[in-house]
C-alpha cells in the first residue's frame, strides 16, 4: 500500500502531561484521514509533530516518506499545513501574501507572481485579490489561508479545525475544494469538531482520546459498531408515551426508551425494516397519533458519544 504518512507508537509529553501516548496511524496516499477527539485528547500536538513544529519523545513518524525527526526540511518540502487561526497578513493584499509567499519558496518573482494569479482564480478571490486582507470577511480568510498552503504544490495537507467558525455556505464551500484537491492527487490529515465534516470529507476516520487511539476505520465502518438502525416515533400527544410503550415493547429487540416531555420513543426492531409497517399498525390499534415516524440509522455523533462519553466537543 502507497501511504503518504506512516505513524508508528508516537509519543510527546509536556511536564508531566502525556500528550500522545503511543499513535499509530496510516494515510493512503490521495486520500482523507479525519482525526476525531475532544478537547485536549492529542490531535493539534499529533498534527504539530507531523509538520515538524514538535520533536517526539518517542516513535516514529514518515511523512511522504521521509522521517519527521531525521528529514524535517525533506518533510517541509512536502506538506501545507493550515492551523484553526488563518495564517495571513491582514496588512497585505491578497496576492501580496500568496505573492511573499511564492518569494519564500524561491519560486522567484515572476513565477510567484503567476502562482497567486492561479490560486486566486481557483479560491474565487480574484475580485478581492488586490484588496487588504482585513477587509476579507471569515470566509474569504480561510479559503486564502488554504491557498497559502498549496502555494508550494504540496503532496500532504495538514487541515487542524479549518472550519471552525465559519458559516455553512462557507464551510460547504471548503469541503468542495477539499475534495478537488484530493482528486488531483494530495492526501489530506484533517482534525475537526464538525462530525459532518468528517463524514462528508473523510475516507478514513481515528478517534483519539487521552493521547491513543481509540478506534479507527471507514465512517460506515464506525458507525456499524454502535449498532443497527433504530425506529423513532414522535407522538402528537406526550401524555400517550405510556400507551406508544406499551404497543411498541413487544415489537423491539430491547426496552424501548422514552423522553416523554418530547414525546419521543425509540427502539430497535426485532424485524428490522420489516418491522416498520408493524409498528404504524400498533399504534394506530392503541389509538396513539403519530406526528413523527423515521428510521434513524448511527451517526458519528452518535460514534462519537459511544467512545468518549458526549456527541461534540465541549
Amino acid at each position: 500500500m502507497d501511504l503518504a504518512i506512516e505513524v508508528s507508537g508516537l509519543r510527546k509529553t509536556y511536564d508531566k502531561t502525556e500528550a500522545l501516548r503511543g499513535i499509530d496511524l496510516s494515510v493512503r496516499t490521495g486520500s482523507v484521514l479525519g482525526v476525531l477527539g475532544p478537547n485536549g485528547a492529542g490531535k493539534t500536538t499529533a498534527v504539530r509533530v507531523l509538520a515538524t513544529l514538535l520533536v517526539p519523545d518517542g516513535g516514529t513518524a514518515r511523512v511522504a516518506g521521509f522521517d519527521v525527526v531525521k528529514q524535517p526540511r525533506e518533510v517541509r518540502r512536502r506538506i501545507g499545513l493550515a492551523g484553526q487561526n488563518a495564517a495571513v497578513d491582514e496588512l497585505l493584499t491578497g496576492r501580496e501574501n500568496l505573492v511573499l509567499l511564492g518569494r519564500l519558496l524561491h519560486l522567484g518573482g515572476a513565477g510567484a507572481r503567476k502562482r497567486a494569479g492561479e490560486l486566486l482564480e481557483r479560491f474565487d478571490l480574484v475580485a478581492a485579490g488586490d484588496r487588504p486582507v482585513g477587509t476579507y470577511s471569515g470566509g474569504m480568510r480561510r479559503r486564502l489561508d488554504l491557498a497559502s498552503c498549496l502555494v508550494g504544490n504540496p503532496q500532504v495537507l495538514f487541515l487542524d479545525e479549518p472550519t471552525t467558525g465559519l458559516d455553512p455556505a462557507s464551510r460547504q464551500s471548503l469541503w468542495n475544494t477539499v475534495r478537488v484537491l484530493v482528486d488531483e492527487g494530495v492526501t489530506v490529515l484533517l482534525t475537526t469538531q464538525y462530525l459532518e465534516e468528517a463524514d462528508y470529507l473523510a475516507d478514513q476516520i481515528v478517534v483519539i482520546a487521552a493521547g491513543q487511539v481509540i478506534a479507527d476505520g471507514t465512517p460506515d465502518e464506525l458507525k456499524r459498531k454502535v449498532g443497527q438502525e433504530w425506529l423513532e416515533v414522535a407522538v402528537a400527544l406526550p401524555d400517550r408515551v405510556p400507551d406508544a410503550l406499551a404497543a411498541l415493547g413487544p415489537l423491539a429487540i430491547d426496552e424501548p426508551t422514552a423522553d416523554a416531555t418530547r414525546g419521543l420513543v425509540k427502539l430497535q426492531l426485532k424485524d428490522g425494516m420489516d418491522g416498520i409497517a408493524t409498528a404504524a399498525v400498533a399504534l394506530r390499534d392503541a389509538g396513539v397519533d403519530v406526528a413523527d415516524f423515521s428510521l434513524r440509522r448511527p451517526t458519528l455523533d452518535d460514534v462519537f458519544f459511544n467512545l468518549v462519553g458526549h456527541p461534540t466537543e465541549k
